[in-house]
């Protein structure tokens, strides 16, 4: 689990800092998001453990003291990026790749029982939401409050409502 945490602080440094040394990663304990992130892991690691009423409870401070809720079953790679906690929804079947950033007011939610599949790296803006059995691919970026309802492939960005590609890279 330290590792993990570790690897998470270690690339939010490098996006506030340009860089990943050991007093930055230590800085990072302290922004906004960090606290969060720590906390999403050890309940985490309490599911994983066996230990629900911990993992529940555990969740339940990270919502009123950081504002945001998060699944005790969500599962995100290392890399997991909160930028500001409020409020931030994510359901507890989702499930997402390395290096995924959150802005503030990001969404991630089921309809009828089916949740999001995040690849790896991507950035979700400001006030976005993702909803449904949908797939986003690796190097995507979705745009501040869009509203993403199909498929992203890979190597995009996203923006409106409904949310469109409006960049490919190669």
């Amino acid at each position: 689990m330290f590792k993990i945490i570790y690897e998470d602080l270690k690339r939010k440094s490098v996006l506030y800092y340009g860089d990943c040394a050991k007093k930055k990663i230590l800085r990072m304990l302290i922004t906004d998001g960090s606290l969060a992130t720590i906390t999403y892991r050890m309940c985490h690691l309490l599911r994983k453990l066996h230990l629900g009423f911990l993992a529940l409870l555990l969740a339940k401070i990270n919502e009123f003291f950081n504002h945001l809720v998060i699944g005790r079953n969500a599962s995100f790679g290392p890399g997991f990026v909160l930028m500001h906690t409020f409020g931030i929804v994510i359901n507890s079947d989702v499930v997402g790749g390395k290096n995924i950033t959150l802005e503030h007011g990001v969404t991630i939610g089921s309809e009828k029982g089916k949740s999001p599949v995040l690849a790896d790296n991507i950035f979700i803006g400001a006030g976005a939401k993702i909803i449904g059995a949908v797939k986003i691919g690796n190097n995507v970026n979705i745009g501040a409050n869009a509203v993403v309802v199909k498929d992203v492939p890979n190597n995009v960005t996203v923006a409106g409502v409904p949310a469109e590609i409006v960049k490919c890279y190669e």
